[in-house]
């Protein structure tokens, strides 16, 4: 059996391999790009899978595909292109996807890869012949029906990132907020020293302390639905321009409902075709919450690994869970690697928003925007890597995070900033010549004062109690 087929497009013939799925605009794109060896990302194929199943379900219920234009399906061959496309959708052929993410900057060439073997799928469901010349289901005249890539391949970006989004990153910020609130209650009465500057502070509670960690990824998590809210409008319906040409006026509708009620999200058309075809505004506003949030969990990690370093010269007020060796030549010594690795996420996350903002604004000229397929793969590559690697923190980091109260506590005593809450019956001077005389003797501020009579006993066991340093007085 000969390796390869010949395939006709509008150019001419091309050997494609011989049992593929896919035709000749595929091969084509496979023999011009090869850049990175790196393909569209699963979850964009199979958002484009989901895209051409709405379409056709919206075609099949206006009659397009079944009435009397050039081709008309019947209603069991319909059924195979449905069936065809969902099949796409739900993970099937994905190895008859093989363009590389560095291609037209359109995506026309995956748009054609996912309609030829749609197409062909349809045809073998059939029971028809996939390789014959005249295709009785047609990539172009029946799976692409009434749409463009210019506005189906962003579409598809929109679902597959507003899926992405909705489950599992905002799942995955939600456990991460819940474990961070449930540490920060059972932590509640472990007092220990703030840190401002690097440099030692007034005291606070542990609880206190994760409390505004768990805050932090609260506030995420609307970020989160915010990035999500940014791309719910899908430009389907668009086709060329955004008129809107050669497509049903109820088109775009229809397929932005279908979307939303297979996924769970609520999709919609968008209110401006122009817009929408034209500019990638809405991921680049997507993106720019993603990258808050990975700010945010770059921030939350890295205070973690700080308070629990150690565990003999560093702070040591947490214990990290234990997880694999530190050191191919230090004996015993562990590292805080889940810190590590949420803060690497991070920072490529920071990176891929460059990438989204140029795009962006150097990509959209007047009804299309031609870094599409980067923008696609670059954005959930970023939620992907969040989501991966919070749920990673959560599971096998946070979870099992122990507060050591006694080195908390004990840091508390010896602080210089005890003296702040002197202020009030001695006046900020006073209270810095101390804080300097202590730090010059050795002495505790409790100590110092002790010896200086500066307040009774009475009076400074109430101004140097840690507790009352914590919340504000009355």
């Amino acid at each position: 059996m000969s390796e390869f087929r010949t395939e006709r497009d509008s150019m001419g013939e091309v050997q494609v391999p011989a049992q593929a799925y896919y035709g000749a605009q595929t091969q084509r794109a496979v023999e011009n790009f090869p850049i990175s060896g790196t393909r569209l990302t699963p979850a964009l194929v199979r958002a484009m899978g989901l895209v051409k199943f709405a379409c056709a379900t919206a075609n099949r219920d206006l009659g397009l595909l079944t009435g009397k234009g050039k081709n008309p399906l019947d209603d069991v061959q319909v059924g195979h292109l449905l069936a065809a496309s969902r099949e796409v959708f739900e993970g099937g052929l994905a190895d008859q996807f093989p363009i590389d993410v560095y291609q037209t900057g359109s995506g026309t060439s995956s748009n054609m890869n996912v309609n030829e073997v749609i197409a062909n799928r349809a045809i073998e469901l059939a029971g028809g012949d996939r390789f014959a010349a005249d295709k009785p289901i047609h990539p172009n005249d029946h799976v692409n029906m009434g749409q463009s890539t210019n506005d189906t391949f962003p579409t598809a970006i929109h679902v597959a990132v507003g899926v992405a989004i909705h489950n599992p990153l905002i799942p995955a910020l939600e456990s991460l907020q819940k474990t961070l609130a449930r540490k920060a209650a059972e932590w509640d009465k472990i007092i220990k020293i703030g840190r401002t500057h690097l440099a030692d502070a007034t005291p606070l509670r542990l609880g206190q302390e994760f409390g505004g960690f768990a805050r932090q990824i609260e506030l995420s998590v609307g970020r989160a639905r915010a990035a999500l809210q940014a791309v719910l409008e899908l430009p389907v319906g668009g086709t060329a321009v955004g008129s809107g040409i050669n497509t049903h006026p109820e088109f775009g509708g229809r397929v932005a409902q279908a979307v939303a009620e297979a996924t769970g999200v609520p999709f919609v058309e968008a209110v401006n075709h122009f817009e929408a075809n034209a500019q990638r505004d809405g991921l680049v506003e997507c993106h720019g919450n993603l990258r808050a949030v990975a700010v945010t969990l770059m921030n939350v990690a890295n205070n973690i690994r700080w308070l629990g370093s150690g565990p003999r010269c560093g702070f040591y007020e947490i214990k990290l869970p234990d997880r694999q060796p530190g050191s191919s030549i230090m004996p015993g010594k562990v590292n805080p690697v889940l810190c590590e690795s949420m803060m690497q996420m991070a920072a490529r996350v920071m990176g891929n928003d460059q990438t989204i903002a140029v795009s962006g604004a150097a990509g959209g000229q007047f009804q299309l925007n031609i870094m599409m397929p980067v923008m696609g793969q670059t954005t959930l590559e970023s939620v992907f890597l969040m989501a991966n690697a919070t749920q990673a923190f959560v599971d096998l980091c946070v979870e099992d995070i122990e507060a050591n109260a006694e080195a908390a506590e004990a840091a508390v005593e010896k602080s210089l900033s005890m003296v702040t809450s002197l202020n009030p019956y001695i006046g900020y001077e006073r209270a810095s010549q101390l804080a300097k005389q202590a730090f010059r003797s050795g002495k505790t501020i409790r100590e110092l004062c002790l010896e200086e009579k500066v307040l009774s006993e009475e009076q400074l066991a109430e101004a140097l109690d840690p507790w009352r340093m914590t919340e504000p007085q009355t």
